[in-house]
């Protein structure tokens, strides 16, 4: 007799939008294939998700429509979120790569997973967005060479008892970051579960314990091959997004 293996549970990514991919000729909606294999190691099938919010509105009950066929969602980096989505009046110069529709779809995606309990992971972007569809704020620039977070490891320390702890099984882990924005007021029902040395919100999780939520501010994909801590949060994912066996 022959068994089928259990199909791999189905991971929504929405894409970016990318103005150059000269190898297709065309603008293009792209996901970092190292975070794409980063979800393949742990078991999931990972599908891009077409960011679709013409006008910069995106429709609550399509959207919803879209996710229910998941079985969990990822949240990935990118540009800055437009500072006027978390009622900012003016945006700081160094506000970068604002897209309207990426906005409104990628806001729109976390209220409605979270809606729906879909397990969420969301990655640097991700947490901002999450943080702001739950009426958060964000600090628009970190302050200049000497505080962006950007192309740097550094050590973070993780909350005792948090999820964030038990998934990767440690107190402390090697960040690789690329960020110049993070967290001002915290979102509804969020608590912060690390920092940086200098006090950064490095991640952020649910505070209801059955909510498999997990945000981090850093990028675990560029060292997810390296270190079992960062494959970790995407095995977790995964885990958490495996239908119930009957």
């Amino acid at each position: 007799m022959t068994t089928t293996a259990a199909p791999r549970p189905l991971i929504a990514i929405p894409a970016r939008f990318s103005a150059t991919t000269s190898a297709l000729r065309y603008a293009a909606e792209v996901n970092a294939r190292a975070l794409i294999e980063a979800v393949w190691r742990a078991g999931g099938e990972p599908a891009s998700l077409h960011p679709h919010a013409p006008g910069g509105t995106s429709n609550p009950a399509e959207v919803a429509a879209r996710l229910t066929r998941f079985d969990g969602v990822l949240l990935p980096g990118g540009g800055d979120l437009a500072p006027h989505r978390y009622g900012a009046g003016t945006a700081h110069e160094a506000v970068y790569d604002v897209d309207d529709e990426q906005d409104a779809f990628d806001l729109e995606t976390a209220r409605q997973a979270r809606a729906l309990g879909l397990p969420l992971l969301a990655i640097c972007r991700g947490l901002q967005v999450v943080n702001t569809a739950l009426g958060g704020t964000l600090h628009q620039d970190m302050g200049g060479p000497g505080r962006e977070h950007r192309h740097v490891r550094h050590p973070v320390s993780l909350a005792p008892g948090s999820l964030l702890a038990e998934v990767t099984g440690t107190d402390k882990t090697e960040a690789s970051c690329y960020h110049h924005q993070h967290v001002d007021r915290l979102g509804e029902g969020l608590i912060v579960t690390a920092r940086a040395a200098d006090g950064t919100v490095e991640a952020v999780e649910a505070a209801d314990p059955s909510d498999w939520f997990l945000a981090v501010q850093w990028h675990p994909e560029d060292t997810a091959t390296e270190d079992p801590a960062q494959q970790a949060l995407f095995d977790a994912l995964v885990r958490a997004a495996a239908p119930a066996p009957r």
